[in-house]
């Protein structure tokens, strides 16, 4: 990500950076900071060396200090990287969490407010902000991605194309695993099924499809539901609402 500040130094032990990007593929990074990571308009994928998690709007991603990770969008986007010292940071765990109306509103005016705030004003400001990000709620972990063969081949296979149906029976045999050996790494390295991976997998998908303005209709078939029923069921359970509601100002 291209910057004229560098974020790690700045002076203050709270800094808010707003951007927009017609695009954005950033290769894997780190800072020294925590970040959290929030889109207000269109929809973002960030993962780490372990995780992935498609950012729709609303939405925000911790990512603990030092951890390495990329971003990438190919549609355009707007976000507020809000970046804390690792003692503010604390035991927090890294994930996916939604950002309350109030938090939304604090991050782009603590964001015009530079890298070096210190009017009293400005304090005011940031306490108010750094009170609300202790009030968000518990991340929730993404989709796990595994660095290790034969189950990252088999991984692959669905990353490069979430609308597969096939089963597990066909997929595995295809990374060098029987369906067995498959389903038992999945629920030990990943802590959940197959199936269960595969509809989370395909539910990011769709997150990137609908903040792009594809139809849902055509978003439930593209990512491998034969119903577009289903797919909303699968989707408001998930996300607590509907595709059309999350994504109003683009469907």
């Amino acid at each position: 990500m291209t910057t004229r500040i560098n974020p790690d130094q700045t002076p203050m032990p709270i800094f808010v950076l707003k951007e927009r990007y017609e695009h954005i593929r950033v290769p894997f990074h780190a800072h020294r900071r925590a970040q959290l990571i929030h889109v207000s308009q269109g929809t973002l994928t960030v993962a780490t060396r372990h995780h992935q998690w498609t950012i729709p709007p609303q939405r925000g991603v911790w990512i603990a200090p030092g951890t390495e990770h990329r971003i990438v969008s190919a549609t355009p986007f707007t976000l507020t990287t809000c970046y804390v010292e690792p003692e503010r940071y604390g035991a927090r765990q890294q994930g996916v969490v939604a950002i309350d109306a109030l938090t939304h509103a604090l991050l782009p005016e603590v964001a015009d407010l530079g890298p070096d705030w210190k009017t009293p004003e400005a304090k005011r400001l940031v306490g108010v902000l750094f009170d609300r990000l202790n009030t968000l709620p518990a991340p929730k972990a993404g989709l796990p991605i595994s660095s290790s063969a034969p189950l990252a081949r088999l991984a692959k296979l669905l990353l490069n194309d979430p609308s597969n149906r096939d089963p597990l029976s066909k997929l595995a045999p295809r990374a060098g695993l029987s369906e067995r050996t498959a389903a038992r790494q999945f629920l030990s390295e990943f802590g959940m099924s197959f199936g269960v991976w595969r509809r989370q997998l395909r539910l990011q998908t769709a997150l990137a499809r609908l903040g792009a303005g594809v139809s849902v209709t055509q978003t439930a078939f593209d990512v491998g539901y034969k119903d577009v029923s289903s797919f909303i069921t699968a989707f408001r359970t998930e996300y607590g609402t509907s595709p059309g509601q999350m994504f109003r100002d683009k469907i």
